[in-house]
């Protein structure tokens, strides 16, 4: 068994930071991407940021220069440093990885349960 914990979600301005964090636990032999998608109410579920187990980073175009992705390996965990946040950046967040529970098998792309994220004045 596998779990992705996620924390750091909450209320928040216009203008205002908060930090997320997903600490993965379990059977795991080994972490390769780590990341974070959200999803809006009536809207698709889209790519914040992804960090690649090489320390490779990829960013939703939305949040692009706001958004910082960093990792710790030795924690199994993955952090979203959110600035500048907008009131679109509402949304439930999601932390994904992609986790090799032996080894020599496929990979699997395990979520965690969501955290609620809202920017309101």
């Amino acid at each position: 068994q596998v779990q992705l914990v996620e924390s750091g979600g909450g209320l928040v301005q216009p203008g205002g930071s908060l930090r997320l964090s997903c600490a993965a636990s379990g059977n795991i032999f080994s972490i390769l991407a780590m990341g974070w998608y959200r999803q809006a109410p009536g809207k698709q579920r889209e790519l914040v940021a992804v960090h690649a187990s090489g320390g490779n980073t990829n960013y939703g175009d939305s949040v692009k220069g706001r958004f910082t992705i960093s990792r710790d390996n030795g924690k199994n965990t993955v952090y979203l440093q959110m600035n500048s946040l907008k009131l679109e950046d509402t949304a439930v967040y999601y932390c994904t990885a992609e986790i090799n529970t032996a080894r020599g098998l496929v990979p699997y792309d395990y979520w965690g349960q969501g955290t609620q994220v809202t920017v309101t004045s």
